[in-house]
């Protein structure tokens, strides 16, 4: 039973978007100290395997570049969610509501 070559272009592509995701969070973490380099040397070596995987058998094709498009995209999310500073939620009311 052999899996169609278009379906592992569809899984890497899936992997170098959460890649790419992973490498913009590693990024941010690694500027405020909370991680070491070396982890963000691997998510750029997966993230470069995955992307040259998928345009490896093929010419570039809309495939490619809409793989190569949305793994910017989640990047750079990535990069401003995790930049962004989040306020702590107070639920003390919520779970111990005042007396009535």
């Amino acid at each position: 039973m052999a899996i169609p070559i278009e379906f592992l272009r569809g899984v890497l592509g899936l992997l170098s978007v959460v890649c790419g995701y992973m490498a913009g969070r590693t990024i941010v973490a690694l500027r405020r100290g909370w991680q070491k380099p070396s982890r963000l040397y691997g998510w750029i070596i997966r993230l470069t395997l995955c992307l040259v995987a998928v345009a490896i058998r093929h010419p570039v094709d809309i495939v490619d570049i809409a793989v190569w498009a949305v793994t910017a995209a989640a990047f750079s999310a990535a990069l401003w969610d995790t930049s962004r500073k989040k306020e702590s939620e107070d639920l003390t009311h919520t779970i111990f509501p005042p007396d009535r």
